[in-house]
C-alpha cells in the first residue's frame, strides 16, 4: 500500500485516540504548564496563567471536565500555585521495574545464534525497559528494526512511542504501521518524515505542509536526515520488521471503536479525576502552609512612610520608637498582634493518602509496591504475597507483551540473515521473563540442605529450586557437573562384607554346630 497523498495527519479516525495521548502523556510528563494547557486553555496562549474559557461556566460534560482542578479559571490578579504529584510518572516507572527489574531470557535452538543474540541481549533489554515505561502511560508501544551500517554492524531494537504511530490492523494483529517525526518547524509550515513498515518493505516519504495537514510530498533530499534513505527499503523477508507491545488488554474505551479496539490501555485510563483531585489536596496544604506564616499586626503609627507614593513598611528590627499619637487598647497601650493560623496536617496527608491509595488499587498494583506500607525484612515469598495484586497485574501484561517480543526478535534474526549473513538462523525464540522478586540465595541453600538431609528430593530437584530460570539444557549439565566432582565414597570399616558373613555363620557361641557336639556331658546335665 502505497504512501498517503496529502490530507489530514493523523487520519481523522484516530483523532481522538491522538486527544486522549496528549491528555495522558501530560500526566506522565508531569509538566503544570501542560497540563494547564490542555485542562484549560487548549489554544494555548499565556501558559502561565491560561485565560478563562466560557465552556468552564457551562454545565453539562464539558462544563464539568472544564470545572477540574486543573481546568478552573485562574482569579485575576493572583498567582498560579498548582502544585502536581507525579504519581503517574511512579505508575509508570512500577510497570516497567515489574516487568522488566531483570532482562528475559530469549533462547533459539542454533548455537550460532543463541550466541548472536547474547549479544544483543543488553541493547534488546534496554529498549524494552523504555517502551514498557511509557507504554504503561499512552497504552502501549512499537518495537522497530532498525540498520545503519555507519551506525553499526548490526540491526537493532528501538521503541517508539504510540504517538508517532499510526498502525494498521488485520484480525487483531498488527499488519503495518506508519511512524512519523517533525523533522522541521518554521512558524506554521513545517517538514514530516514518514516511515511505512510492511511486510518485506519500509517506504519513506517527506511532505511539506502544516499541523494537521500533511501537505504535499516533496524529495527526500530536501531535509538531511532523509537524504540518504530510499524510497523504497526491500527488508528480504516476509515479516513486519515492527511489532506492537501493548500495555496491558482490553482497551475499554475504544472496544467499540475500529481505529483503537486493538490497542492497549494506559494505567492511567480512568484515573485522571482521582490524580486531577490529589494535586488539589497537596495544593490545598501548601496554600494553608502559605497562608499560616507568622506575620504582625501593627498599629498604622509604627509604620516606616518612604514617601509620597511610595508606600510605608515596618521595621521588626527597630530597636526605638518615637513617640506617637494613638488610641490606646485595652491593656493601656499600642500593641504589635501576632498572627499565625493553623495547619491542618493530618487532615490533608490523610486525604492525600486515600486518593494515593485508590489509584495504586485501580491501576492494577499493591501499596507496598510504591512502598506505602512499612518495609522490613521479608523473604521472596512474603513479599510476593503482599505484593499478589501487583504480581497479578505483571502476568497479565507478560501475556500481552511475550508474542510481541518474539515476532521483533525473529525479525531482527530476518534482518541480519537477509542483509547482513553471519550464519545466524531465522527461528521463533522462547521468551521467558525474569522474576522481579528474586528469592534470597541463602535461604535457598537452608532449604536445599533440608531436603538432602531429609532425602527428600533428588539433585535435579534441588538444581531446579536453586536456579529456577534455568532451562533444561542447562539443569542437565549442571547435574552432570555435581556428580562429577562427587568423591568416590569411601567404604564403611565396620561394615560385613559377603566373605565374612558367611564364614560368621555356625561360628559362634551357642550356635549348632561342632563345638556343642564335643561336650555330650554339659548336654546330658541340661
Amino acid at each position: 500500500m502505497p504512501l498517503p497523498n496529502g490530507g489530514t495527519w493523523p487520519p481523522r479516525e484516530h483523532q481522538p485516540i491522538y486527544d486522549l495521548y496528549a491528555i495522558h502523556s501530560a500526566w506522565y510528563t508531569g509538566d503544570p504548564d501542560e497540563l494547564a494547557r490542555i485542562y484549560g486553555n487548549p489554544s494555548a496562549g499565556d501558559l502561565m496563567r491560561p485565560p478563562n474559557r466560557p465552556s468552564t461556566y457551562r454545565g453539562g460534560l464539558v462544563g464539568t471536565i472544564a470545572r477540574w482542578f486543573w481546568g478552573a479559571p485562574q482569579p485575576r490578579g493572583e498567582r498560579r500555585v498548582k502544585l502536581h504529584v507525579p504519581i503517574a510518572a511512579d505508575l509508570s516507572g512500577l510497570s516497567a521495574d515489574l516487568l522488566y527489574s531483570e532482562p528475559p531470557a530469549i533462547r533459539v535452538s542454533d548455537a550460532a545464534t543463541q550466541t548472536w543474540l547474547d549479544e544483543q541481549a543488553e541493547q534488546i533489554h534496554a529498549a524494552l525497559l523504555e517502551a514498557a515505561e511509557v507504554g504503561a502511560a499512552l497504552g502501549g508501544a512499537y518495537l522497530r528494526i532498525c540498520w545503519d551500517t555507519q551506525v553499526s554492524s548490526r540491526p537493532w531494537i528501538a521503541p517508539v512511542h504510540a504517538d508517532c504511530a499510526v498502525p494498521e490492523w488485520r484480525w487483531g494483529r498488527l499488519h503495518a504501521v506508519t511512524f512519523w517525526r517533525v523533522l522541521e518547524q518554521d512558524g506554521p509550515k513545517r517538514l514530516v518524515h514518514l516511515e511505512r513498515h510492511e511486510p518485506g518493505a519500509i517506504l519513506h516519504g517527506l511532505y511539506e505542509g502544516t499541523a494537521g495537514d500533511l501537505g504535499r510530498q516533496v524529495d527526500l533530499s530536501a531535509h538531511p536526515e532523509t537524504a540518504g534513505l530510499p524510497p523504497v527499503v526491500e527488508t528480504g523477508i516476509p515479516l513486519l520488521t515492527a511489532a506492537y507491545l501493548p500495555n496491558i488488554r482490553p482497551q475499554r474505551r475504544w472496544r467499540n471503536y475500529p481505529a483503537g479496539a486493538n490497542l492497549g490501555r494506559s494505567d492511567f485510563d480512568g484515573l485522571e479525576g482521582l490524580m486531577d483531585r490529589l494535586d488539589a489536596v497537596y495544593t490545598s496544604l501548601v496554600r494553608e502552609i502559605d497562608l499560616a506564616k507568622a506575620r504582625l499586626i501593627v498599629p498604622r503609627a509604627y509604620l516606616q512612610n518612604l514617601g509620597p507614593g511610595a508606600g510605608s513598611y515596618f521595621d521588626a528590627d527597630r530597636e526605638l520608637y518615637e513617640a506617637v499619637d494613638a488610641l490606646p487598647s485595652e491593656s493601656g497601650g499600642l500593641e504589635i498582634a501576632p498572627q499565625q493560623f493553623a495547619i491542618r496536617v493530618d487532615e490533608h496527608l490523610r486525604s492525600a493518602d486515600a486518593l494515593v491509595r485508590q489509584i495504586i488499587r485501580t491501576a492494577g498494583y499493591s501499596a507496598q509496591s510504591l512502598g506505602m506500607d512499612d518495609a522490613v525484612a521479608m523473604t521472596a515469598t512474603e513479599v510476593k504475597a503482599k505484593e499478589r495484586r501487583s504480581m497479578i497485574t505483571r502476568a497479565k501484561k507478560q501475556l500481552h507483551q511475550r508474542p510481541a517480543i518474539v515476532g521483533a526478535v525473529e525479525a531482527l534474526l530476518g534482518v541480519q540473515a537477509s542483509l547482513f549473513g553471519g550464519g545466524v538462523a531465522v527461528e521463533r525464540p522462547d521468551v521467558v521473563f525474569g522474576d522481579s522478586v528474586s528469592e534470597d540465595v541463602e535461604a535457598l541453600a537452608r532449604t536445599a540442605t533440608l531436603l538432602r538431609q531429609a532425602e527428600a528430593a533428588s539433585t535435579e530437584t534441588l538444581v531446579r529450586l536453586v536456579h529456577p530460570d534455568w532451562d533444561e539444557e542447562q539443569i542437565r549439565a549442571e547435574v552432570q557437573r555435581i556428580m562429577d566432582d562427587r568423591p568416590e565414597p569411601v567404604p564403611d570399616p565396620f561394615a560385613l562384607t559377603p566373605g565374612d558373613e558367611s564364614e560368621s555363620e555356625g561360628e559362634g557361641p551357642g550356635e549348632d554346630g561342632e563345638e556343642q557336639a564335643d561336650d555330650p556331658d554339659d548336654s546330658e546335665e541340661s
